[in-house]
């Protein structure tokens, strides 16, 4: 059951993310370099509590299996963590996931729901409750804790000031607001060193695989990222990522979908398999 809440983190993950060069652009009414542009975002990022975000991702294992995964999230971490994740289109080696996937998770509870995982219940109810602080004790609410917090703006624009070779290559228009588009790419290893020791250990584990990421990343006046796109390959394995984000510590709905529309996980099932 797990493998299905943790993928939802995941992927989020992988949508988000990088500095180095001296090409003055404008940000607002100050001119920065690319480097200080991106350390300026980092910043701002800590006064982001909520956003919303369209995900696309496709990737290829070591094998040549090809997969891709369309979808939206929202994310608050005030007045407490929360996160509902939509994916839309999700496929791997030309098989899909009927209905997609969607997990809620609000209180330390995470809400399911899958058509696939349904029919394996053989229940009629469209959601599935786990209760993160029962089903495995408290080291399992804290794995999905960790990966809920992955798709925190905060560590994924921290991971950016890694470049050293980030430049300013135009300006654009996204989603109706200007930015400036910059490019680059980082070190995996080099830019987890720089998040908080308790964040590292997590987010090493998805950049593993990976000795650097390229990514493009565009800006506004503001210093708020508007869209942010990451590609790497190694060892045959790639992906491709895109996250354009939507709003940024605007009001957000994210509750807990009505009783009458949600099922529990049978005490017998085993969370890890």
């Amino acid at each position: 059951m797990r493998r299905f809440l943790v993928a939802a983190g995941v992927v989020a993950a992988l949508a988000v993310a990088g500095c180095g060069t001296t090409t003055a652009q404008p940000l607002g009414d100050v001119k920065l370099s690319a480097a200080e542009a991106i350390q300026q975002t980092a910043q701002k990022a800590e006064s982001i509590d909520s956003y919303s975000a369209d995900i696309v991702l496709d990737f290829a294992d070591p094998k040549g299996q090809k997969g891709s995964v369309q979808g939206s999230m929202l994310f608050q971490q005030k007045p407490t963590l929360a996160s509902d994740v939509t994916l839309s289109q999700v496929s791997f080696g030309g098989q899909t996931v009927p209905g997609g996937l969607r997990v809620i998770l609000a209180d330390e509870v995470a809400y399911v729901k899958m058509d696939m995982l349904k029919t394996l219940l053989g229940t009629d109810k469209p959601w599935v409750k786990v209760d993160l602080k029962e089903v495995g004790g408290a080291e399992a609410a804290g794995q999905f804790l960790d990966q809920a917090q992955q798709i925190d703006l905060k560590t994924s624009v921290t991971l950016l000031t890694a470049s050293k070779d980030v430049k300013a290559v135009g300006t654009e228009s996204v989603n109706g607001v200007d930015t400036t588009h910059y490019s680059g790419s980082f070190p995996a290893d080099a830019a987890v060193l720089l998040l908080p020791k308790e964040t590292q250990e997590r987010v090493k584990g998805q950049l593993a695989s990976l000795k650097n990421v390229k990514f493009d990343a565009w800006i506004d006046a503001d210093g708020l990222p508007r869209k942010i796109g990451l590609n790497g390959a190694e060892s045959g394995a790639s992906f491709s990522a895109t996250l354009l984000f939507k709003s940024f510590n605007e009001q957000l709905q994210i509750a807990a979908p009505a009783a009458d529309q949600v099922g529990e996980l049978p005490k017998n099932m085993p969370v890890g398999g």
